[in-house]
C-alpha cells in the first residue's frame, strides 16, 4: 500500500518533531536491533530511524531491509534519517505517535 500525498504530508508533519528511536550503526540489522524495532513500531506506529552509514547506497539498502523485515512502510528518507510506519492492530493512545499528534 502506498500513501496518498495528503497522508504522506500528515505523517511527515507528525514525524518532524520526533527524535530517532532506533540508531543503526556499523553492525547493521542485528537480531536485538530487529526486536527493538518491532517493539518500537508496535508501541509508536510512526518512528524515526537514524542510519550511521556514510554511503548513500548502503543507507538505502538498510532502509529497504528494515522495511522488509519489520513489515513497515517508508514515509520519508532524508540523509541519515528515515521515517517508517507500521499500523498497530490495537494502538495504545498513550504511546502511538499517530493518535497523540493527530489534529
Amino acid at each position: 500500500m502506498s500513501f496518498s500525498p495528503e497522508q504522506r504530508r500528515e505523517y511527515r508533519a507528525i514525524a518532524h518533531n520526533l527524535k530517532p528511536v532506533i540508531t543503526i550503526g556499523d553492525k547493521g540489522l542485528t537480531e536485538n536491533l530487529t526486536q527493538e524495532l518491532d517493539r518500537a513500531l508496535s508501541d509508536h506506529e510512526l518512528i524515526k530511524v537514524k542510519i550511521a552509514s556514510t554511503d548513500r547506497e548502503a543507507r538505502q539498502a538498510i532502509i529497504a531491509e528494515l522495511c522488509k523485515t519489520s513489515g513497515a512502510q517508508l514515509v520519508q528518507s532524508i540523509g541519515k534519517m528515515a521515517v517508517i510506519l507500521r499500523r498497530a492492530r490495537k494502538p495504545n493512545p498513550r504511546l502511538s505517535n499517530l493518535i497523540r499528534h493527530s489534529s
